[in-house]
């Protein structure tokens, strides 16, 4: 099974007054990595599957948020 998560390098300028990020991080689909339906695909159970949003466990890509974006935020 292929990765998910694919890793870049940007061009980091050195003109640039914000501090670089050097590396960056991306979530590839894992519906691009099945290109058609095989027979007896295991399926989770109808309770899994509503908490994971699929049926299909080779489809399922779990959310990892980041942790930095919610301290911009206002609290209520």
């Amino acid at each position: 099974m292929y990765s998910q998560y694919r890793v870049y390098y940007p061009y980091v300028s050195p003109f640039d007054p914000c501090p670089p990020q050097r590396v960056k991080t991306y979530v590839v689909p894992p519906q691009l990595f099945i290109h058609f339906q095989p027979p007896n695909l295991p399926q989770f159970s109808p309770r899994e599957a509503l908490f994971h949003g699929t049926l299909w466990p080779e489809l399922y890509s779990p959310y990892e948020g980041r942790g930095d974006r919610s301290e911009g935020r206002r609290k209520k």
